[in-house]
C-alpha cells in the first residue's frame, strides 16, 4: 500500500469508502529511453526540509523513533504517551498548511452504522465546549482550511487544517475534546438526533435521523448498492461484509447503550493514532495533546488497545455468484454486473503494493488501459463499473465491470455472461503475452511522477500524508513506511530489469486469473423495488405500533417533542462563549495577489501569454492553452464537453488511441481537454454590480504539465490534439456518449441539488439557461438525442463536429482568441522557452489574424443574445426518480440586473446557511444538508437540500427563512457578528499550492477582475454591520420570481401535492 494524493474536500461529515492509497494517474499520457525518463523525473524538485530537524523530549512522552520522509521534505517523530499508550506522529514541516488528525480503530460487526452515527455525534458537544453542536461553530467563525471527519469501514478519521496557529489551536483543542470527553454518550437526544429515533404525528410512526436518511440516499443508488453487495459478497467473515455507514433496515436496532458501549471500547487513546504536521512548534503540539490525555487517564485510566481488525481467509474454491436488485423508474433499467477478487490475506510488502498499483494502472488506469479498453469497446455496456484496485484496508481488493448492459430481445442474460467473458479473455490473453514494454513504461512514469510531484491542489498535503500513513500504521505497520516511496520504486525498476514482463504476467495469475476468492455480481433493475421499500418500512412501523401500549405511544411523543424542544433551543451566550474562537485583528486584511505578466502577441505568434512565474513549483511547468469557441452555433454549444473528450481519446496524427495515451503518460505528467464557458465583468461596470451573464468567455483549455526538458513533448501533444484529431471513431464515439448519459442519470439521484439548483437558475438568467443546456435536466435530455444520432445517423453527427472544429481554428481568426497560461519557476520557465515559442508559431491560424473576436468584456456574447430566448418558463417542477430521499429547491432573484451588491451580503448569506437553515433543515427536519446559494455576479438565491426525508415541510423551512434571519438580524451580538465575518474571510483564503496560485490569477485576469475590485470586496466583508444582516433579511423577504425545482419519488411528489404544493411532474429515470 503506497500514499494517497487526494484533490478533493467533503461538504458534509461523511461515511468514506475504500479507494487506492496509491495514486491514480488521472491525465492521458508513450516512450522515451530509459535513461531520458529517469533523468526527467530526477529533475522535480524535492520539498524544503524544516528548519528544526530534531525531535523534542518530553516528559508525558516516551520517543520511539525519528524519520527524515525526504521523498516529501519532512522530519518526523514517532511518540508514545506513558499514561495512555497513545501513538502519535508528529511530522515537521516548512508548510504552512498546518494539519492534526485523530484516527480510531472502529470495526463494527454489524450494520446498524455505530460508528458512522457516533463519528457525528461526538461533534455535538463536550466536556469544555458546551454549544449543541461545536463543529458548527467552528464552521461559521475558523478560518480552517479543512474540517471534517469520516467513517472508513474499519476507522474514524478526525482531521482538521488551518494556516492561522492560533485557530489550528482552536480546532484541535475543540476535537480532542469532542472525542474523549463528548455530550453524546451522556445524552440519548444525540444519538436520536444523528441517528434514528421514531416520531409520531397524525396516527403514524416514522424513522427519523440524519446518518438514517443519509443513507437512504446512499441506498437509493444502483452504484452504491453494487458495490455494497461486491464488498460483502468478498467478507462473509470479517467487518468489511458489513456497512459501516449503517443498513436502513439495520440502523433502527442500535440502542443508545449499544452506542455509547462502543464509544467507551473503541475511543480509548490507546486505540488512538495521533496525527501532526506543519511548520508550528513542536513542544507545543505536545503540550496541547498531553493535557488531554492526562485528564483522560485521570478520569477513565488507561484501557488496552483491544480493537482489532481480522483478515478474510481467501477461502473461496469456486468464484460465488450474487443476485440482487437496485431501483428504477416505471420505464425499466439495465442489468449491472461486477467481477471482484479478493487480493490478498496476509500482509503485502511495499514493492508488493506499488506493484499492485502499477499494474492496476496498466489494466484500469485511464480509457485507454487495456480492460477498461476491452470492455468499452465491447459496447455491452453503458459504462465502466469496479473502479479496479482498492487498497486502502486491511486487505485489497481488485473489482470491474460494466452497467447499462442490456438484456437482448430474448431477456436472456447472454450479454452478462458476455461481459464476464471480456474480462476472462482479456486477462488470460495479458497473462500469455505481456504488457507492451512502451505500455509499462508509461504507466511507470504516470505514477513515479504524480508520487514526486505531490501535487494535493486545495486538499492539504499534510491529510494525504495523515490518511496514507493511517492505512499501514491501524494495522500495527510502521506510520512511516507508506510515505516512503523510493526503496519499493527502486524494488520493483529491478525486478522490471531482471525479470522484464513476466513480473506482469505473474502477479495477474497470482492475483486475478488463478484467485478463486471471486465473486461475481449481478444487479437487476426493478421497477417495484422503491415501493417494496417504502411499503416494508411501513409495515414493520405498523407492527411495531400494533404492540405497543397507549403510555408507549405517549412516551415516544413525549421524546419527540423534548428532542424538537432542546433542537429548537438557542444556545446560550455563556455556551456560545466556551467555543475558542479568533478576532477580527487575527484576520489578514489584504487580499493576497499572484505573480502575473501578461504578454499580447507574444513572440509575433498573435497569441496571448500569461505568465505566473512562482519560487517553486518543483521543477514542473503547468500550461493551460486556451481556444475561441464562442463561433460555434448555440445548437453544438452541447457538444463541446464530447468534443473535448474526442480530442483526447480517439487518437490524433498517426498515433491510435493507445499510442496517444501512451505517449502521454511517457513524456508528461498529465494532459487533458475540458470546455469553460463563464461571466465576466463588463468593462467600466462595478465589481458588485448584478449583470444576467451575457458578457462572458467560452474557451476550450487544454491542460499540460511536465519536467522542463519534456516541455517540447508536450507541447506537441497539445498540437497534435487540437488539430489532428480523429473524429471519425464512431464505436468510440458511442460508448463515450453512453457513459456521458448513464454519469448524467446517476447524477440524478447522487447530486440532485446541483440539477435543481441549475433548473431554478435557468428560469432567472441567460447564464442559468446556458448552464441548464450544458448541465442539467436539459442536457440528459440532449445527451439521448446526441447517444440516437451516433447510432443512428452518424454521418451527421460527424458533419457537426467536423464543422465545429473549422469553425474553432478558422485561419483569419484563430489564432486572436487562443491564450497561453505558463505557471512555472524562473530556471523552468527559462529552460521551456524555446518549446513554447516553437509551439506557439507551430498553431494553426495566421499570425496576424485579419478577423477578430469581439471584445466580450463590453458586448454580449452571441450565445447569450440566443439563450435569452431560450430561459425556462418560471413554475415548480418535481423530477421523479425511484428514491428514498429528496433534493428541494427554492429560489428567486434577489438583486437585479445594474443593481450593486454589497460584499456584505455573502456573510449575511454564509451566517443563514450554517445558521436557521443548518438547524433547520438538517438538525430538526433530518436532512444530510442544508443550504444556500448566492450568485456572486447573478444576484440569484437558492435554497437547497440534500438527501432530505422532507419535502413540502423543507418547503415551509425555505419561507420562513427570511423572517427567521430578520429576527437573528435585529437581535445580533458583537460576538455572532464577528464570528460571521471571520468565516466569511475563511472562505477567501484556501491554501492553495504554487500551480493553483498561478492557475487563480490566471483566472482573475479571464474573468475581468483587478485587484481593486478584490480588495474592495474583501473590506466590505470585513465592514459588514448589524444594519447589513437587517438590510439583507428585509431583501430576502422580497425574493422575486420565486420558483421551485425538486428530485424526488413519485409518492413524495404526490403527498406533496396533497398539502397544497404546486408543481408539474415530470418522470426523469
Amino acid at each position: 500500500m503506497m500514499l494517497t494524493v487526494l484533490c478533493s474536500s467533503f461538504t458534509f461529515r461523511t461515511s468514506a469508502r475504500a479507494g487506492s492509497t496509491f495514486i491514480k494517474a488521472q491525465g492521458q499520457t508513450t516512450s522515451t529511453q530509459k535513461n531520458t525518463l529517469t533523468r526527467s523525473l530526477s529533475s522535480l524538485s524535492a520539498a524544503t526540509m524544516p528548519e528544526q530537524e530534531t525531535c523534542v523530549s518530553h516528559p508525558d512522552f516516551e520517543t520511539v523513533k525519528t524519520y527524515m520522509v525526504k521523498e516529501y521534505g519532512c522530519t518526523g517523530t514517532l511518540y508514545k504517551h506513558k499514561a495512555t499508550s497513545c501513538e502519535v506522529l508528529s511530522l515537521r514541516s516548512a508548510d504552512t498548511n498546518k494539519v492534526f488528525g485523530i484516527t480510531f480503530t472502529t470495526p463494527n460487526p454489524a450494520s446498524t452504522g455505530v460508528a458512522h452515527i457516533l463519528e457525528h455525534s461526538v461533534l455535538c458537544g463536550s466536556r469544555k465546549y458546551t454549544t449543541k453542536e461545536p463543529f458548527v461553530e467552528l464552521m461559521r467563525g475558523s478560518v480552517n482550511t479543512f474540517l471534517n471527519a469520516f467513517t472508513y469501514p474499519d476507522r474514524t478519521c478526525y482531521p482538521v487544517a488551518s494556516q492561522n496557529t492560533k485557530d489550528f489551536k482552536n480546532l484541535v483543542n475543540v476535537y480532542l475534546d469532542a472525542v474523549l470527553f463528548p455530550r453524546c454518550v451522556k445524552d440519548p437526544n444525540v444519538h436520536a438526533q444523528e441517528g434514528w429515533h421514531l416520531e409520531h404525528e397524525n396516527g403514524e410512526l416514522t424513522y427519523k435521523g440524519v446518518v438514517y436518511n443519509e443513507m437512504k440516499g446512499v441506498y437509493s443508488s444502483p452504484d452504491s448498492l453494487s458495490s455494497r453487495e461486491s464488498q460483502r459478497s468478498l467478507f462473509p467473515d470479517n467487518v468489511y461484509g458489513t456497512d459501516s455507514g449503517g443498513d436502513p433496515l439495520d440502523i433502527p436496532n442500535l440502542s443508545f447503550d449499544n452506542f455509547r458501549q462502543f464509544w467507551e471500547e473503541k475511543y480509548n487513546p490507546g486505540n488512538a493514532k495521533v496525527f501532526f504536521y506543519g511548520d508550528d512548534d513542536e513542544s507545543e503540539r505536545l503540550d496541547l495533546l498531553t493535557s488531554y490525555l492526562n485528564d483522560y487517564a485521570a478520569e477513565y485510566g488507561a484501557k488496552p488497545n483491544t480493537a482489532k481488525v481480522e483478515w478474510q481467509p481467501k477461502k473461496f474454491e469456486e468464484p460465488v455468484e450474487v443476485r440482487s436488485t437496485f431501483p428504477v423508474g416505471e420505464t425499466g433499467g439495465k442489468d449491472m454486473v461486477t467481477v471482484n477478487w479478493l487480493l490478498n490475506d496476509e500482509p503485502m510488502s511495499s514493492v508488493e503494493g506499488l506493484k499492485l498499483n502499477v499494474l492496476d494502472h496498466l489494466l484500469m488506469g485511464n480509457t485507454k488501459s487495456v480492460l477498461r479498453k476491452s470492455l468499452s469497446d465491447s459496447g455491452l455496456g453503458e459504462d465502466i463499473t469496479g473502479g479496479g484496485l482498492s487498497d486502502e484496508l486491511l486487505q485489497a481488493t481488485f473489482s470491474v465491470g460494466m452497467k447499462g448492459v442490456g438484456a437482448p430481445e430474448d431477456g436472456s442474460e447472454e450479454n452478462i455472461n458476455k461481459v464476464l467473458k471480456t474480462i476472462t479473455t482479456t486477462l488470460e490473453e495479458i497473462s500469455a503475452r505481456g504488457f507492451d514494454e512502451e505500455d509499462v513504461k508509461a504507466s511507470m512514469n504516470a505514477i513515479e511522477f504524480q508520487l514526486r510531484e505531490f501535487n494535493t491542489g486545495s486538499f492539504p498535503k499534510g491529510l494525504s500524508l495523515m490518511l496514507g500513513s493511517i492505512s499501514g500504521w491501524i494495522y500495527g505497520n510502521d506510520p512511516v513506511e507508506n510515505l516512503e516511496f523510493e526503496v519499493a520504486l527502486s524494488q520493483l525498476k529491478a525486478q522490471l530489469s531482471e525479470r522484464g514482463g513476466e513480473v506482469w504476467k505473474d502477479a495477474i495469475k497470482e492475483y486475478l486469473i488463478n484467485n478463486t476468492h471471486k465473486s461475481i455480481v449481478i444487479m437487476k433493475p426493478d421497477p417495484e423495488l422503491e415501493k417494496k421499500v417504502v411499503e416494508e418500512e411501513k409495515s414493520r412501523l405498523e407492527q411495531i405500533k400494533a404492540g405497543m401500549t397507549e403510555d408507549d405511544i405517549k412516551e415516544i411523543e413525549r421524546k419527540m417533542n423534548e428532542l424538537k424542544q432542546l433542537q429548537a433551543k438557542e444556545d446560550t451566550a455563556e455556551d456560545i462563549a466556551t467555543i475558542p474562537t479568533l478576532n477580527k485583528e487575527d484576520l489578514e486584511t489584504k487580499v493576497e495577489e499572484y505573480p502575473i505578466e501578461v504578454i499580447p502577441d507574444f513572440d509575433g505568434s498573435g497569441v496571448t501569454v500569461v505568465e505566473n512565474i512562482m519560487p517553486s513549483t518543483s521543477g514542473v511547468i503547468y500550461t493551460n492553452f486556451g481556444i475561441d469557441v464562442s463561433d460555434v452555433d448555440l445548437e453544438d454549444m452541447p457538444l463541446l464537453p464530447l468534443f473535448c473528450r474526442i480530442l483526447m481519446e480517439t487518437g490524433a496524427g498517426q498515433y491510435d488511441d493507445v499510442q496517444l495515451t501512451r505517449r502521454i503518460n511517457t513524456y508528461t505528467g498529465g494532459v487533458s481537454a475540458s470546455f469553460l464557458s463563464t461571466a465576466v465583468k463588463e468593462e467600466g461596470v462595478s465589481s458588485d454590480v448584478v449583470s444576467d451573464g451575457s458578457k462572458m468567455v467560452s474557451k476550450i483549455f487544454i491542460k499540460g504539465k511536465a519536467t522542463a526538458e519534456n516541455a517540447g513533448e508536450m507541447f506537441d501533444i497539445m498540437r497534435l490534439v487540437l488539430t489532428e484529431s480523429n473524429l471519425d471513431s464512431q464505436d468510440r464515439i458511442v460508448e463515450m456518449l453512453k457513459e456521458a448519459k448513464s454519469r448524467s442519470e446517476a447524477s440524478v439521484k447522487g447530486s440532485g441539488h446541483s440539477l435543481v439548483n441549475t433548473r431554478i437558475k435557468a428560469r432567472l438568467s441567460t447564464g442559468g439557461a446556458l448552464e441548464e443546456m450544458i448541465g442539467g435536466f436539459t442536457y440528459l435530455e440532449t445527451l439521448k438525442g446526441l447517444l440516437d444520432m451516433a447510432e443512428n445517423d452518424f454521418p451527421k453527427l460527424k458533419a457537426r463536429l467536423e464543422s465545429m472544429k473549422s469553425k474553432i481554428l478558422a485561419k483569419s481568426k484563430c489564432r486572436d482568441g487562443m491564450v497561453l497560461n505558463v505557471v512555472a519557476e524562473d530556471r523552468v520557465r527559462e529552460e521551456a522557452d524555446g518549446a513554447i515559442k516553437a509551439f506557439l508559431n507551430e498553431l494553426p491560424g495566421d499570425s496576424s489574424p485579419t478577423e477578430k473576436f469581439q471584445n466580450f468584456y463590453t458586448t454580449d456574447h452571441p450565445w447569450a443574445v440566443e439563450a435569452k430566448k431560450k430561459i425556462c418558463d418560471l413554475k415548480n417542477e418535481a423530477f421523479v426518480v425511484p428514491t428514498q430521499v429528496n433534493y428541494v429547491g427554492s429560489g428567486g432573484r434577489l438583486y437585479d440586473e445594474g443593481e450593486s451588491m454589497p460584499g456584505a451580503a455573502n456573510v449575511v448569506a454564509r451566517y443563514l446557511r450554517t445558521g436557521y437553515l443548518w438547524d433547520t433543515v438538517r438538525v430538526i427536519g433530518g436532512a444530510y444538508g442544508g443550504f444556500c446559494t448566492l450568485g456572486a455576479s447573478s444576484g440569484l438565491f437558492t435554497f437547497l437540500s440534500y438527501r432530505d426525508p422532507n419535502l413540502a415541510i423543507t418547503l415551509d423551512a425555505y419561507d420562513g427563512a427570511a423572517a427567521a434571519l430578520l429576527e437573528q438580524a435585529e437581535n445580533l451580538t458583537a460576538e455572532q457578528l464577528q464570528t460571521a465575518v471571520i468565516g466569511a474571510v475563511g472562505d477567501l483564503d484556501p491554501a492553495l499550492s504554487p500551480d493553483q496560485k498561478g492557475s487563480t490569477q490566471f483566472r482573475r485576469w479571464l474573468s475581468g477582475e483587478n485587484a481593486e475590485d478584490r480588495q474592495k470586496q474583501r473590506d466590505a466583508i470585513l465592514s459588514t454591520s448589524k444594519e447589513d444582516f437587517i438590510a439583507f433579511a428585509k431583501k430576502l423577504q422580497g425574493l422575486k420570481d420565486l420558483s421551485t425545482a425538486v428530485v424526488t419519488s413519485a409518492g413524495m411528489a404526490e403527498e406533496a401535492i396533497k398539502s397544497g404544493k404546486e408543481m408539474d411532474v415530470i418522470e426523469v429515470l
